[in-house]
C-alpha cells in the first residue's frame, strides 16, 4: 500500500510554516469518509512531510501512494513529490471570483480539485528552469484548464485575466500543457513493486475474475485535421474508422485510474507496432514486471504478457472466458467516454503534422493528469451534451500472425482453472461465504 521510508520522524524543528501546512492538511481529513485508524497514520504521515529533505531523507512513492489513499496524502506529501516550496498561504487566485457552479461550468473541476492543480503547478514552476511567465500562474492555469474543457478559450475566462483571442491563448496553453506533462511520473504510475502488482491484479480478479491482469491497454484514438493535399501523410493519419486522429496508448486499472500513457502515433498505427515499441510494451515483454497480464483488444497478439480473447471460442469455459475479457475490456470504453467528456478539446485536436506531434502529446498528457487527479477528488464527470464516437474495432497487422505456444498454454490455463463449471461454482460458493 502506502510504501513510505523516512528517519528523524518527529516534527521537532519544523517551522512555524510547516507547522500549519499539517494542520491545513490534516484538517483536510475531517471531510474524507475511513475509519478513525486510517485518519491517524494519514495525520502523522501530514505531519511527517512537512519536514525539510533534511528531517524527511527519504520518500518512496509506489503506485498505490497516490491511487490508492485519498487526496488529503496527496496534499500532504505534495511538497516532496512535486520539490520543495509552500504555496502562498492565503494567497487570492482569479478562480475565487467564481461561484462553485460557474466554476464546475468552465472548468468541469471542483474548487479543492482546481486549489490542488494550482498549487502544484506553481511550485513546480518554481522548481523548474523557466523563463518568467507574462501572466501569473493560476491565470494561466485558468487559461488552459478552460481550454482542456471546452476546446475553446471562453471569452468570460479570457476577460477575467486580461486577454483576448488575439493575444493567443493557445501559446499560454502550450506552456501548461508543457509544465502538466512534465508531472506524468508524478501522477501517472504502473504498480512497481511485487506489493503494489499482487493488489492490482487482485482487484481485477475481483471485478472481472480473470487473474493475474495489471490494467488494459486502450489505443485512445483523438481526431485531428490533416491537409488531404499531402496524399502520403494524411493517409498516415487516416484509422480504421476512416477519420484522421493521433492515437495514444493508454494503460487503466479495472477503476478506470491511467497506469501508463505514451507519446501519440499517427492514427494508422497498427496497436502491435505501438505496445512492441512502447515503453510499458518492451518493459513487460522483457519480465520486468513478473508473471502479470494486460488486457488486449482485437488489434493485439496474445503474448506472454498480452490477454487476448479466444477469436473461436469452441466450449462454455471459452464462452464464459471471453464474456469476463469484454467486461474489463469495457473499462477503457467508459473510462475514455468520460475523459472526453470532461476534456472536450480532446474531441478535436486540430491540425498536426506527422513530424510534429509533440505539442498534440502534451495536451494528451496534461489531460490525463487532470483525470487521476480528478478521480482522487471524486469529481463528477459533466453531462454527456457531446455524442461519443463508437468503439475503436482495432487494427489488425496484415498476414498471418504465429501465436507463440506457451501464450496459447498460458491462457488455455487461466481459462481451465477459473472458467470451467467446477471453478466458477467454487467462486461463487466463496464469494458467497465471504458476504
Amino acid at each position: 500500500m502506502f510504501v513510505l521510508c523516512w528517519t528523524n520522524v518527529g516534527i521537532e524543528g519544523a517551522t512555524n510554516k510547516q507547522q500549519r501546512a499539517a494542520e491545513r492538511h490534516s484538517t483536510t481529513l475531517s471531510t474524507q469518509e475511513g475509519d478513525e485508524e486510517d485518519a491517524v497514520f494519514i495525520r502523522s504521515v501530514a505531519a511527517r512531510s512537512c519536514l525539510s529533505l533534511d528531517g524527511l531523507l527519504q520518500i518512496h512513492i509506489h503506485l498505490d501512494t497516490l491511487m490508492a489513499f485519498p487526496a488529503p496524502v496527496w496534499l500532504a506529501v505534495q511538497d516532496e513529490l512535486l520539490g520543495q516550496g509552500e504555496p502562498d498561504e492565503g494567497a487570492v487566485t482569479c478562480f475565487d471570483n467564481f461561484d462553485d457552479e460557474t466554476l464546475f461550468g468552465l472548468f468541469h473541476l471542483t474548487r479543492p480539485c482546481i486549489t490542488f492543480i494550482t498549487d502544484a503547478i506553481r511550485i513546480r514552476m518554481k522548481t523548474t528552469d523557466m523563463k518568467k511567465p507574462v501572466l501569473p500562474v493560476d491565470a494561466m492555469l485558468m487559461v488552459a484548464l478552460n481550454y482542456y474543457a471546452h476546446g475553446v478559450s471562453s471569452n468570460a475566462v479570457l476577460q477575467r485575466v486580461g486577454l483576448s483571442e488575439e493575444d493567443c491563448p493557445t501559446t499560454i496553453v502550450g506552456i501548461v500543457s508543457g509544465v502538466l506533462a512534465g508531472m506524468t511520473d508524478h501522477f501517472i504510475s504502473f504498480p512497481l513493486t511485487v506489493k503494489d502488482r499482487v493488489n492490482v491484479a487482485k482487484k481485477t480478479e475481483n471485478f472481472c475474475g480473470i487473474p493475474g491482469v495489471l490494467g488494459i491497454l486502450a489505443p485512445a484514438h483523438f481526431k485531428i485535421r490533416a491537409s488531404p493535399y499531402d496524399r502520403d501523410m494524411y493517409r498516415s493519419f487516416v484509422n480504421t474508422l476512416s477519420y484522421t486522429s493521433v492515437v495514444s496508448q493508454f494503460i487503466f486499472d479495472s477503476d478506470g485510474n491511467i497506469l501508463s500513457v505514451e507519446k501519440c502515433c499517427a492514427g494508422s498505427t497498427y496497436e502491435q507496432e505501438m505496445w512492441e515499441t512502447s515503453f510499458k510494451g518492451r518493459e513487460m515483454e522483457d519480465g520486468l514486471h513478473g508473471p502479470f497480464w494486460v488486457i488486449g483488444g482485437k488489434g493485439y497478439q496474445l503474448s506472454q504478457h498480452v490477454l487476448t480473447p479466444v477469436s473461436e471460442p469452441s466450449n462454455d469455459k471459452e464462452i464464459r472466458f471471453n464474456e469476463a475479457h469484454a467486461k474489463i475490456h469495457n473499462v477503457l470504453q467508459t473510462t475514455l467516454g468520460i475523459i472526453k467528456r470532461r476534456f472536450r478539446c480532446l474531441m478535436q485536436l486540430g491540425f498536426a503534422q506527422e513530424g510534429g506531434l509533440n505539442n498534440k502529446s502534451n495536451i494528451i498528457k496534461s489531460c490525463s493528469v487532470l483525470h487521476n487527479i480528478a478521480k482522487k477528488f471524486s469529481v463528477p464527470p459533466p453531462p454527456a451534451a457531446i455524442v461519443m464516437e463508437p468503439v475503436y474495432p482495432g487494427k489488425r497487422q496484415p498476414g498471418q500472425v504465429e501465436i507463440n505456444p506457451e501464450a496459447l498454454e498460458a491462457r488455455q490455463k487461466v481459462i481451465n482453472a477459473h472458467f470451467s463449471g467446477a471453478s466458477r461454482r467454487t467462486q461463487v460458493v466463496t464469494a458467497y461465504a465471504g458476504e
